[in-house]
């Protein structure tokens, strides 16, 4: 965001600064310090430095949320109040995403016009970039590294084009990683384990294309505007659907076409109905196997009670209807 706004601000003499942790403060400090036109900032970094009183956003009318689900999450929440409580209170919001799930829908209305704009482009309902083919097996947890190889044998057979893989936890990252590289496979990868400065070497290697294929955490999930992804592949199934539809929105960018290959365990069987819903609003094949784990969708867990439900197996037997006989006498 950062780049772009560098870009279209030149002309114009409009100045940008980019902060954010993992970083060095200095910089940021002296940049805001010479006086800047636009700030871009993860939340955790802005609000250490409006305390330091080094950023000064009294003046600020304008202000944007990326990704405003995942920054309104209980994670950001906080931070997302305190830095907007130092926000002018004549201000316009601009909020973006590509899932809008109820609870942050609600919580949105309290940062916003009673009666805001609202832009859709596509479906409402959970949905997927329909320039993406998705492709999902089902399969065990001890197939995956060879049908991994299998897939980059086939995707990745020139290794020159870019092919991103998503695992879900920091230590799959490094051990995927090092099993494709015992295998001979040029690889990168970045999670939240490793250092800033680690993660910003290995995107920009992926991105210039000397090392094109790159294991992945959900810290890549979005906001990885990377038009030449031609291959996302899901090794692990992510914890909710939302971030299945922004993991394959990696590819498939800028009106061109992406290919979403992804395995599904027995363990995310909880998520089959949900998926099934993605894949059949796209057009796309859901397999028997995925099926047979049930169509049901779970409703969405309360943060504070957990899930108000019990579920429902495919093969459920049907409820039986009982009456019970009104002319019983009260005790």
């Amino acid at each position: 965001i950062a780049d772009v706004l560098c870009d279209a601000g030149k002309p114009s003499g409009v100045r940008s600064v980019c902060v954010y942790g993992g970083t060095s403060k200095g910089p940021q400090i002296s940049s805001l310090k010479s006086g800047v036109d636009i700030v871009i900032g993860t939340p955790g970094r802005l609000k250490d430095l409006i305390e330091m009183g080094v950023c000064i956003l009294k003046e600020v009318s304008f202000v944007v949320l990326d990704e405003a689900d995942r920054m309104l999450d209980m994670g950001f929440e906080p931070e997302v109040r305190s830095i907007l409580g130092q926000t002018s209170s004549v201000r316009q919001m601009v909020m973006f995403s590509a899932t809008w799930p109820l609870p942050v829908h609600q919580l949105a209305q309290e940062f916003m016009d009673p009666h805001p704009v609202k832009v859709v482009v596509g479906s409402e309902d959970l949905a997927a970039n329909h320039d993406v083919m998705q492709i999902v097996e089902v399969l065990d947890d001890r197939a995956r590294d060879e049908r991994l190889v299998a897939l980059l044998e086939k995707y990745h057979k020139s290794r020159k084009n870019r092919v991103l893989v998503f695992v879900l936890y920091k230590k799959e990252a490094s051990r995927v990683e090092d099993m494709l590289q015992r295998r001979g496979w040029k690889v990168v990868s970045i999670s939240g384990d490793k250092a800033q400065h680690a993660r910003t070497k290995a995107l920009a290697l992926f991105k210039e294309g000397s090392c094109p294929l790159m294991i992945a955490t959900d810290v890549a999930a979005r906001g990885l505007d990377i038009p030449d992804v031609e291959v996302v592949i899901n090794y692990s199934f992510p914890l909710t659907t939302e971030d299945y539809v922004h993991r394959i929105g990696r590819t498939g960018r800028a009106g061109k076409k992406g290919v979403a290959h992804t395995f599904f365990m027995k363990e995310n069987k909880g998520l089959s109905g949900e998926l099934i819903n993605v894949l059949r609003e796209a057009g796309q094949t859901v397999p028997a196997a995925l099926m047979n784990f049930g169509t049901h969708v779970k409703k969405k867990e309360s943060k504070l009670y957990g899930a108000h439900f019990k579920e429902i197996d495919a093969n459920a037997p049907k409820a039986t209807k009982i009456t019970f006989d009104s002319s019983d006498d009260e005790a």
